[in-house]
């Protein structure tokens, strides 16, 4: 380990031994944001399908 540990990280190691309910709200955050479950291929093909393709050259008028 490191030599030097900074206030913040002391804090959040001592919150966390103090409160370990906090771990399962941490899981569940991250789970909402950032776990995202295994997609079907039909989910990928009407993705895919409902798509509008843009223009050649996106600044034109017309």
């Amino acid at each position: 380990m490191a030599l030097y540990e900074s206030e913040h990280t002391k804090f959040m190691r001592e919150w966390m031994a103090k409160h370990p309910e906090e771990l399962q709200q941490q899981k569940q955050g991250r789970a909402l944001w950032w776990d995202k479950a295994p997609r079907t291929l039909q989910a990928m093909q009407d993705d895919a399908s409902a798509t509008v393709p843009g223009k050649a050259y996106y600044y034109d008028a017309n």
